[in-house]
């Protein structure tokens, strides 16, 4: 295992606050995207059953990252101690993704502000996985303010909470799991048998995290108003098991409480019209300002995280 330092994961987040993902530098997000395509093919050709082939292929996929990340760091390390601290920061940055995940939402309320719905369904689509072609202001909005509570968690949240237990090589072992998940952990066709270990793996390495964003994102919401932390506290934990995903609903349910809005409801994906229950029932439709609202509340729970987490490596 590799220790990890608090100053590693500060600087990592320092450095995702002001970048964000740079498109000129190499992400290892898009190698791992890359290596799905192309070993996909070969575990359905040797393996019979598509199910078996789906859970060898994630297993593979996600300790080989692991083990690549392991060795990468520990021979920075040997060739000198800073240099393997700078490889550790650089990689954990690279697992977080809050600051490009507000810029993709803002962009959106950029296009509601011109009143270019057509954009606006362009830009959102950039971020979600369900149909925009057809949503309105309100769809928009709401499907950009549910994309930002979500990915708190797979974009921040998870990776921060595997990078405490495990170090930066279990972090991205993690960014792994969710690139899988995002690629094939579809229940179309095509991957309703193989990408279901995938899917279901995705689902227990974000049970713990997104329970445990419920606090962070309720004491985030106290900072700016005590009622609205404690409304998010006990919306999150109240309406967060509504959601057909087991984990998606509570960051979602938070948020709800947290800006009085209501999120959720029947969407379709990739053709498929699926019911959802609506999740902040009780509270008004969001409008175009709750992106920003959400966005807002999602960087300061990324900082709040990243304190609580610091202070926790600086006294163990």
């Amino acid at each position: 295992m590799i220790e990890i330092q608090w100053y590693v994961v500060f600087a990592a987040f320092i450095l995702d606050f002001f970048f964000g993902d740079p498109k000129t530098w190499p992400h290892p997000v898009i190698y791992m995207g890359k290596a799905i395509s192309f070993f996909e093919g070969w575990f359905r050709r040797y393996f019979k059953h598509l199910l078996v082939a789906g859970f060898f292929f994630a297993v593979c996929l996600i300790l080989s990252t692991w083990l690549m990340a392991f060795v990468t760091i520990k021979v920075s390390i040997y060739i000198h101690p800073v240099f393997g601290n700078f490889v550790q920061v650089v990689l954990l940055f690279f697992c977080f993704s809050s600051t490009s995940l507000e810029k993709a939402a803002l962009s959106v309320l950029q296009a509601l502000e011109e009143k270019n719905i057509e954009k606006a369904r362009e830009k959102v689509s950039y971020i979600v996985g369900r149909e925009t072609k057809t949503l309105d202001q309100k769809g928009v909005t709401r499907a950009s303010v549910e994309t930002v509570a979500e990915n708190f968690v797979d974009g921040f949240l998870s990776p921060l909470f595997f990078a405490m237990i495990g170090g930066v090589p279990l972090a991205l072992a993690y960014k792994m799991v969710n690139t899988l998940d995002s690629m094939i952990g579809y229940k179309n066709d095509t991957y309703i048998l193989f990408g279901r270990p995938s899917a279901r793996i995705d689902d227990v390495a974000n049970f713990i995290p997104a329970r445990i964003s419920v606090f962070i994102i309720s004491f985030s919401a106290a900072f700016l108003s005590f009622k609205k932390g404690a409304l998010a506290l006990k919306t999150g934990f109240s309406q967060g098991g509504l959601h057909k995903s087991p984990n998606a609903g509570y960051p979602e349910a938070t948020f709800a409480g947290a800006l009085k809005i209501r999120l959720g409801g029947p969407n379709s994906y990739h053709g498929v019209m699926v019911e959802k229950p609506y999740i902040g029932k009780e509270f008004k439709d969001p409008e175009k300002e709750s992106i920003k609202q959400a966005c807002d509340l999602m960087m300061l729970a990324s900082f709040l995280a990243t304190l609580i987490s610091c202070f926790f490596l600086f006294l163990f």
